[in-house]
């Protein structure tokens, strides 16, 4: 194959070798795609070094897309198919001409095409082939233009398992038979479970209408439809859930169970809520191998694993994990409950609401309408022969005191509270009425926790730290003189520079010195100077070991912990 033009003139300036411009071209026409995003997609040339030479080669002016203002794209003049097929963006109308972002200047029928359906004179703009595929994807995701690209397999009609639609509600106008309508929420459901998002926001607001994805605990816009179909987007949603769609006043709970494939389905709980303009619509992803990826996957050190194996391992006592809301408590604790669940061992759970259904486990959703609340649930566990008891969360004196007199008498009653540390917990518990005595002799484990952002291992990059910039973030002399610390990049393959979860623990042992602290009603500051004597890792030396060895950064470590 002769090579000509662009692939020619990288040969000559030796950005590749000529064979493996020729095989690349022949790669490229197989693929059917540009040379250009052949080559920059498979890291045979920089998509920098290849626009500066393309520019200079045909004389087309370059831009450089990360000064572009995205609100000023004009979104109405090329259809997104259009760009997606042809690789190109409309950047700037001028009377009429049309300026067109391409990273490939000899891609004469992206311009034909183009200038056939808008009828305009075009002109091309040289812009990185890196940036024009990821603009091209932010804007062809958007918002307002979903309903223009909904051409995906299986949108009119995914499996939403358990539905059960009443009849005097579709008399309603559901919203449930408008197409558009069901194509755009079956596809923000996809797109949320393909990006790993663990929730999602439907927003009305007075002039605009917002979707956004909870990704690695980060809110992020993903769609703005019209505010038009937000009344017919809330009423598809809640047909789907099973919820009454004429009543608009008062919030309401529901799920979804969304069959995805033969074999697997995605449950999505439910909430809806009145606003000043709308119903807000949030969904939380309860994806079931979540809760069966196994304590290696969780991110303990070793000597906290091995503390949680042990606590697990006990006949009896109490199990404690701590943290906000969004933290992975739930996580932590399903993830125990599964190592002891075997055919031998009988345990129940109380929990508001039932997140992920447990096969062998006996699992029980609190229901404060009808009386069932965690302390009536953990009496009539106490009456069914119980091995491991799990209370969803420990709110008040009743169900703590049901909880230790449980861990007392021969069970293992696993917990959680929405504290900040291991210390406040005990405070927590003191404050509430709980006797010293009663804590000292029953907690066998605390567990704080916090969730950090992971370094996408792809494009990770050391940070310019001093080792004095190290010791003043709390890393010892020794550390800070050989640690490498890294930070987020971006690219193709993360979200500003992260890519995934890690959990960040404090693990402590109820140790006989941290007893005689607990039955003096000693204050979180007493008790974190013992946790160091002893040697457990507070939140932030834990998440400064992750910084450490790469896992994180150090600005995430910054967000989520406190000196």
């Amino acid at each position: 194959m002769a090579l000509g033009g662009l692939a020619r003139r990288l040969v000559v300036e030796g950005s590749i070798s000529e064979e493996a411009a020729v095989s690349a071209a022949n790669e490229a026409s197989r693929a059917k795609k540009g040379l250009v995003p052949y080559l920059v997609e498979n890291d045979l040339i920089g998509a920098r070094k290849i626009a500066v030479i393309a520019a200079d080669e045909f004389g087309t002016p370059f831009f450089d897309l990360d000064g572009f203002d995205i609100e000023l794209f004009p979104k109405d003049l090329i259809a997104n198919n259009l760009i997606i097929a042809h690789h190109a963006i409309p950047l700037v109308k001028r009377g009429t001409r049309l300026f067109v972002g391409v990273s490939d200047p000899t891609n004469l029928v992206a311009i034909d095409e183009i200038k056939f359906h808008t009828g305009l004179s075009v002109d091309a703009i040289l812009v990185e082939e890196d940036k024009l595929r990821s603009f091209i994807e932010r804007i062809t995701d958007d918002a307002s233009d979903a309903f223009d690209n909904l051409e995906d397999e299986g949108l009119d009609d995914l499996d939403v398992v358990d539905t059960q639609t009443r009849a005097e509600d579709k008399a309603v106008g559901d919203g449930s038979d408008d197409a558009p309508v069901v194509r755009f929420i079956n596809q923000m459901l996809l797109s949320a479970i393909k990006k790993g998002a663990s929730d999602l926001h439907f927003e009305p607001y007075e002039k605009s209408y917002r979707v956004r994805f909870r990704i690695d605990g980060i809110l992020q816009t993903a769609a703005k439809p019209p505010i038009a179909l937000g009344p017919k987007m809330s009423a598809r949603l809640k047909v789907m859930s099973n919820l009454d769609i004429s009543e608009r006043r008062v919030p309401q709970d529901g799920r979804i169970k969304l069959k995805i494939s033969k074999t697997k389905a995605i449950d999505f709980r439910v909430n809806t809520l009145p606003t000043l303009f709308g119903e807000k619509i949030v969904m939380r992803i309860l994806d079931p191998s979540s809760a069966k990826m196994g304590i290696d996957a969780l991110g303990y050190e070793l000597v906290q694993k091995e503390m949680y194996l042990k606590a697990l391992d006990k006949p009896q006592g109490m199990i404690l994990v701590t943290g906000p809301t969004g933290s992975g408590k739930t996580v932590s604790l399903y993830t125990g409950i599964n190592i002891l669940n075997q055919d031998g061992i009988n345990i129940s759970t109380a929990e508001d609401p039932v997140e992920i259904n447990l096969e062998g486990i006996n699992q029980v959703n609190v229901n404060t309408k009808v009386g069932l609340d965690f302390s009536s649930a953990l009496r009539s566990f106490l009456r069914q022969d119980p091995d491991i008891i799990m209370v969803g969360e420990i709110r008040d004196l009743e169900t703590a005191s049901i909880a230790i007199k449980a861990a007392q008498t021969g069970h293992m009653v696993m917990s959680t509270l929405h504290t900040n540390s291991a210390a406040e917990t005990i405070t927590r518990m003191l404050n509430m009425g709980v006797p010293s005595f009663n804590l000292a002799t029953t907690i066998n484990l605390i567990i704080a926790q916090r969730l950090a952002r992971r370094l996408c291992s792809k494009c990770k990059e050391p940070a310019d730290l001093s080792a004095e910039q190290l010791v003043k973030a709390g890393f010892s002399s020794e550390l800070a003189q050989t640690a490498t610390i890294f930070k987020p990049k971006g690219c193709d393959s993360c979200t500003g520079g992260y890519k995934g979860r890690v959990g960040i623990y404090e693990v402590v042992r109820i140790t006989p010195d941290v007893s005689r602290i607990i039955m003096d009603e000693g204050n979180a500051i007493q008790l974190n100077e013992q946790f160091k004597v002893e040697g457990f890792n507070s939140l932030r030396i834990s998440g400064l070991v992750k910084a450490a060895s790469g896992v994180t950064s150090l600005e995430e470590v910054n967000r989520i912990t406190t000196d």
